[in-house]
């Protein structure tokens, strides 16, 4: 990949809005990013408020990984709270492990598609889990281990609210456990949430059966077939930034602060004039005439944000894949 961090911000946040829409959210990639720029998104705002609880809870797993922490139980409910920590699901004990029964579709367990362990049985089912985490000599390839995994966890279900959301994290987390990661970039929401069906029934399927290679194929076309789109919008970005610096430089003397303000929306897609002068230690006029000299050629689009301010948008066209999501921005 050309360089993976242009992409790791945009993607840790559109794996949160997919997680998230798999639950039922409504909000978008560009919902969240207005709202984490104080701006009022277009969707209710329990939804943002979800998805960025969703980003903290990833944020706060990696940055325990990378100090060195087990993935582990441990872990596990303190993301888990995090995720719960406002909005819907903050009164279904975030953090803590069920103590009651759960089920999966139906109104009740005799009529539901699914249910997991009783709560008498949950620690002693999330023992061997974590049990398994940690082998040293593990008996399959990382990938197929993180198959195994996530179907096993979803299976326990050990949560009242967020395990779907839990359940995608690990498959990641662990992939950068065992060092085939060496960032959080690949995430399976978007391959889930279009082959929606499918997933749940192979997931029955190893419950019912024991059809697990059925399961691992799905799983594995799913690692090919995002980890393909990760490095397609990864050189597809890049080459819209080497495009865009050239462009720049047909503004001559005023392609100095332009580049500047590119550098800013290299790293966000939504800046405001006093917020770019911030953030380059020049004055509001300079930054906004950098801006609009970005708009004149095609990078950046503008919209009404909070009061008179307007708000800079770059245009990224990220490459659909065969069923992909909207484009991150503009």
């Amino acid at each position: 990949m050309p360089d993976s961090n242009l992409l790791l911000y945009y993607y840790v946040r559109k794996e949160a809005v997919l997680s998230s829409q798999i639950e039922g959210t409504q909000s978008s990639l560009s919902d969240l990013l207005l709202y984490e720029s104080n701006e009022a998104p277009s969707v209710p705002m329990d939804d943002v408020i979800e998805v960025s609880s969703y980003v903290a809870a990833l944020e706060h797993g990696l940055k325990r990984l990378n100090e060195g922490f087990p993935l582990s139980l441990r872990l596990i409910r303190e993301m888990h709270k995090i995720l719960l920590s406002h909005g819907r699901g903050s009164n279904k004990q975030p953090g803590e492990f069920r103590t009651s029964q759960n089920w999966i579709g139906g109104t009740r367990p005799g009529n539901a598609r699914f249910v997991p362990p009783p709560p008498e049985k949950l620690m002693d089912c999330l023992d061997a889990f974590e049990k398994y985490l940690h082998i040293e000599e593990r008996p399959y390839s990382s990938l197929i281990d993180a198959g195994l995994l996530h179907v096993q966890f979803e299976t326990i279900h050990p949560f009242l609210d967020g395990n779907g959301r839990i359940g995608r994290l690990l498959i990641t987390f662990f992939l950068i456990v065992v060092g085939d990661l060496k960032q959080p970039l690949l995430y399976l929401s978007l391959f889930f949430k279009n082959n929606r069906e499918e997933y749940y029934e192979r997931l029955g399927a190893v419950r019912q059966t024991g059809d697990w290679e059925g399961w691992l194929e799905f799983f594995l076309t799913g690692v090919a077939e995002t980890s393909d789109q990760v490095v397609e919008t990864s050189q597809a970005i890049s080459a819209l930034f080497a495009a865009d610096l050239v462009k720049i430089e047909t503004l001559k003397r005023a392609g100095i602060s332009a580049r500047q303000v590119h550098d800013i929306l290299r790293r966000r897609a939504f800046v405001s004039a006093t917020e770019a002068a911030k953030m380059l230690e020049i004055t509001v006029p300079t930054a906004r005439a950098a801006l609009n000299n970005l708009k004149k050629i095609g990078i950046v689009r503008d919209i009404s944000g909070k009061g008179k301010e307007r708000l800079y948008i770059y245009m990224i066209p990220i490459p659909r894949a065969k069923k992909s999501s909207p484009p991150c921005a503009g």
